[in-house]
């Protein structure tokens, strides 16, 4: 049973991909014994790919598995089927002459050693109460492999304290700098670590919870405690409904899997936001550089979704029938990074970070149940929910519930594209300037609140009124003049011509407040 690309020798211990970059998956002719290392060699590399092999483990007998149903990868496609574990080797250990070695052992966890190199800690999670075959998926970089004798994994492998180690020393790094807790990720290593090590103590040895080694909900840092409420509750957390690329390690934290490619990294809240509940998020991002996250609100309850109908771009989401707005925040996100995130009686979504408000993100409909969500974006590794206030405690200096008059231009969210493009989903993020001038959102202390158009009153929003004027620039082409109003709504941020073209997608929706576009007015200034 191979993929379709394929082609093996005649004592069916080497394969190669004839053409392409996938469709190459393939399994080992028996199941591999606990601590049993599948041996391969690297025959052949073909450098104008990304990516690299994919190797890993699975308890469906390959046998009775047809070749034509094989998926294209390994790795998003067939790991998110039940019984199919498997994650990416990196590139730069892909060379051609590498002899990796891989094995899982009795807790289910998998390491991987190149040439006589330590024993590396691959990924975990693997049902070893099955019978398991091994699963190489041929891709990209790698465009053969010589399956060699498979042994059995030394006794100084079966505790790998160089591991151990290493992540000792990322620990101690981590606890030096005043912004970061000890994760839990490095924490349960930690714990199994010493399990391995001691497994005549196993029994006396209690298992990682928040009694015996807790990472409180609102920190014992000062910074962190300065940050957030004095009381916070705890019963927000993450629903079990997420992206295909992303784990729990708790219910309170979400972690990023090791994939290139798109990440399909999407949480959601356990329950609806309450009315002004403020929830209160840390992001831990890679040290190389600062990350992303995207956020917003939808009316679909999570429970509802599967996780293939989560896609790698969160504002494809507001092509979907339920209320779903998307926005994302426009600083750079750093380790111990705070943000908290409110929606008000108004329908205001107002967010913080590190203690200081960002004013109005964005303007949505709260007479329904609204979840929270999120998507972790460049190096963000894990979100975690410290905990939510029941009232809108967002710390830092006073600032209006409204955008400031500031900004001039309302920004349009279009991934990877500069140009305007009517055809992809629109999204408003009201606080251009957090782009441009993040202290100048963050230090924000003037403006006039519009009125929502959520509110009891009938009556239309109205413009800020202040020294500066509200741009006259059509927020979709940034050229022509504004001259329609939307209905029923009644924003007015379009130029006739392109509100003409949004009234014909599927369901339209105004760019600010994401509410059904029925009709688009053209006005007239009389000066």
């Amino acid at each position: 049973t191979t993929g379709s690309q394929i082609v093996m020798d005649m004592s069916q211990r080497t394969v190669k991909r004839m053409a392409s970059f996938c469709n190459a998956i393939t399994f080992s002719n028996r199941p591999v014994a606990i601590y049993e290392q599948v041996r391969l060699k690297i025959t052949k590399k073909q450098c104008c790919w990304s990516g690299a092999l994919r190797l890993g483990f699975t308890s469906k007998d390959p046998s009775r598995i047809n070749p034509d149903t094989l998926p294209k990868y390994a790795c998003p496609d067939l790991v998110s089927q039940t019984g199919f574990w498997a994650k990416a080797l990196p590139e730069e250990l892909s060379n051609e002459g590498n002899v990796i070695a891989f094995w899982v052992d009795k807790k289910g966890r998998v390491f991987y050693r190149i040439n006589d190199s330590s024993p590396m800690l691959f990924f975990s999670g693997v049902h070893v109460s099955e019978p398991l075959w091994a699963l190489i998926d041929v891709y990209g970089l790698t465009r053969g492999v010589q399956l060699l004798d498979s042994e059995m994994v030394p006794l100084d492998c079966m505790r790998p304290r160089s591991f151990a180690a290493t992540h000792r020393a990322s620990i101690q790094r981590n606890s030096d700098d005043p912004r970061l807790s000890i994760s839990l990720c490095d924490l349960s290593l930690q714990q199994e670590t010493h399990l391995e090590e001691d497994d005549e103590e196993e029994e006396r040895l209690q298992p990682l919870s928040s009694a015996s080694c807790h990472v409180p909900q609102n920190s014992q840092n000062s910074q962190q405690c300065s940050l957030l409420p004095s009381h916070l509750d705890t019963d927000l957390h993450f629903h079990s409904v997420h992206g295909i690329h992303v784990t729990g390690l708790d219910k309170h934290t979400m972690a990023r899997l090791d994939h290139r490619g798109d990440e399909r990294t999407l949480v959601f809240s356990s329950r609806p936001m309450r009315c002004s509940e403020t929830v209160f998020v840390k992001v831990k991002a890679g040290a190389t550089r600062p990350g992303s996250l995207s956020y917003g609100v939808t009316s679909c309850d999570p429970a509802t979704l599967r996780p293939s109908d989560l896609p790698s771009n969160p504002e494809s989401l507001v092509d979907r029938k339920e209320f779903w707005a998307v926005c994302r925040v426009g600083v750079p996100l750093h380790s111990g990074d705070i943000l908290g995130f409110v929606v008000n009686a108004e329908g205001e979504v107002m967010m913080s970070h590190n203690g200081l408000s960002a004013g109005m993100q964005l303007c949505v409909d709260n007479s329904r149940p609204l979840w929270m969500f999120y998507g972790l974006h460049g190096p963000i590794t894990q979100l975690r929910i410290l905990g939510s206030s029941p009232h809108p405690d967002l710390r830092g200096p006073s600032v209006p519930s409204s955008p400031s008059c500031t900004p001039n231009t309302p920004t349009v969210l279009c991934s990877g594209n500069s140009e305007p493009n009517l055809n992809t989903p629109l999204n408003i993020n009201l606080n251009s300037s957090l782009n441009s001038n993040y202290h100048s959102v963050y230090s924000s202390s003037t403006g006039t609140t519009p009125s929502s158009p959520f509110s009891s009153h009938p009556q239309s929003p109205t413009f800020p009124s202040c020294s500066g004027s509200w741009s006259d620039e059509c927020t979709i082409c940034y050229e022509n003049v504004v001259d329609t109003v939307l209905y029923a709504c009644g924003h007015m941020c379009l130029c006739y011509t392109c509100g003409l073209k949004l009234k014909k997608m599927a369901n339209a929706c105004c760019p600010i407040c994401r509410r059904t576009i029925k009709d688009i007015i053209k006005t007239y200034r009389s000066t």
